[in-house]
């Protein structure tokens, strides 16, 4: 087996019973500004298993969020100790996503090897982060890491493989493996199948993955979930410290487990991530807006589109509109929030009267390798995969403390 940064790990799963529909959440960075979706879920989920109970949604980080960091790492315990769990033998688990929005996606939930993961610009490494990575961001979730035996990632990589020598295979066999969920995702998530890849067949997925190596050694570029993996990695850093170098090699913590998926495949559209900025006074907000240009980037206010003053390159314009909202939000106060989907934006700037959204163009995906390799990283959430709801759900856990 080659070389590569790919690691096959142990991945746990709810044992049999459990409620997947009630399982499963999505990304804990989304709906940031949408405290209703995360009361339906709680709603939804009342006192049954979930990720929900052993992860913290973003929304409540502006606040004193201790009490739930210490609930999450104790639900955990309790999880393992009341027999929630069961886990696989060493595999991957092939992934096959459907949503109202795109046509089926199919990734592959592996470990990856964190040794050979940079968020640096520029870089040589075999993972590497396409935006800036904002290092003030990282300690809040590391609390949270800390105090975790077990994770439950969101992030998802990308690997350019535009012949699906990676999956294609093995996709096409899929029929011969064992389905290992197969259940709707909740709050319009679409549904989900999994399934599981025993090491053997794993171990060729390695090789695979060693053959996609490039010239600057790049393997994969993250995603979503970029701070996830920095935090995992901060981790990782500090834990590596304690331990002699045989424990390295083989620690649970040096492994973060990830899904990959082909940016070639069908399932996978780039869509704009928008601003919306509140707490300031829309006119004097639009008054200094940059306007040299006309294209698809929109203002909006009070549910409405009101005006076009960025250009269509994405990154250009994402960099313009968040250097007018740092220069302002510096002078005047207020706050910037990152929405996905246009009517969600509307509908927050209809809510909000002291607000303003800026609908930003979407990227292009075959520009990402080849844009990250020339400039080291885009400007931050220049781009997210699919819409809000497409974002991965927690299912699949894995070790990160040696017992």
């Amino acid at each position: 087996m080659k070389d590569c940064c790919v690691h096959i790990p142990e991945i746990l799963l709810p044992r049999e019973g459990v409620d997947m529909e009630k399982w499963a959440v999505i990304a804990c960075d989304q709906h940031t500004s949408d405290l209703v979706y995360w009361e339906k879920l709680e709603e939804l989920i009342k006192d049954a298993p979930s990720t929900l109970r052993v992860t913290l949604p973003e929304i409540y980080l502006s606040g004193d969020c201790s009490g739930r960091v210490a609930q999450a790492a104790e639900t955990m315990k309790r999880y393992r100790a009341g027999g929630v769990f069961r886990k696989l033998p060493a595999g991957f688990v092939l992934v096959e996503r459907d949503t109202p929005f795109s046509p089926t996606r199919c990734g592959i939930v592996i470990a990856v090897d964190l040794e050979k993961y940079s968020y640096e610009i520029g870089a040589r490494a075999e993972i590497k982060a396409t935006e800036a990575t904002i290092l003030e961001r990282i300690p809040p979730r590391l609390k949270i890491r800390e105090g975790a035996e077990l994770e439950f990632p969101h992030v998802m990589l990308l690997y350019a493989d535009e012949k699906d020598c990676v999956l294609g295979a093995l996709k096409a066999r899929r029929g011969e493996l064992q389905k290992l969920y197969d259940f709707d995702l909740n709050m319009n998530g679409g549904h989900v199948r999994g399934y599981f890849v025993p090491e053997k067949q794993a171990e060729e997925i390695v090789s695979a993955f060693a053959a996609l190596k490039d010239a600057d050694g790049s393997v994969f570029m993250v995603g979503d979930g970029n701070h996830s993996l920095a935090t995992a990695k901060a981790m990782w850093d500090k834990v590596k410290g304690t331990l002699t170098d045989e424990e390295k090699r083989s620690h649970p913590a040096r492994f973060a487990l990830v899904e990959a998926v082909n940016l070639y495949d069908g399932g996978i559209s780039f869509e704009a991530i928008h601003r919306f900025v509140k707490g300031v006074d829309p006119e004097k907000f639009i008054a200094g807006f940059p306007k040299e240009k006309t294209g698809e980037a929109f203002l909006a206010v009070g549910g409405k589109k009101i005006g076009n003053p960025l250009g269509t390159d994405a990154a250009a314009a994402v960099k313009a509109a968040d250097g007018y909202i740092e220069r302002y939000l510096a002078e005047n106060g207020g706050e910037v929030d990152y929405i996905h989907g246009e009517s969600a934006l509307l509908r927050l700037t209809e809510e909000n009267a002291e607000s303003v959204g800026i609908l930003l163009p979407k990227m292009d995906k075959s520009e990402l390798f080849g844009t990250v390799k020339r400039h080291g990283c885009l400007p931050r959430k220049t781009f997210s995969m699919g819409e809000s709801e497409e974002k991965r759900y927690y299912i699949e856990g894995k070790e990160i403390v040696r017992k």
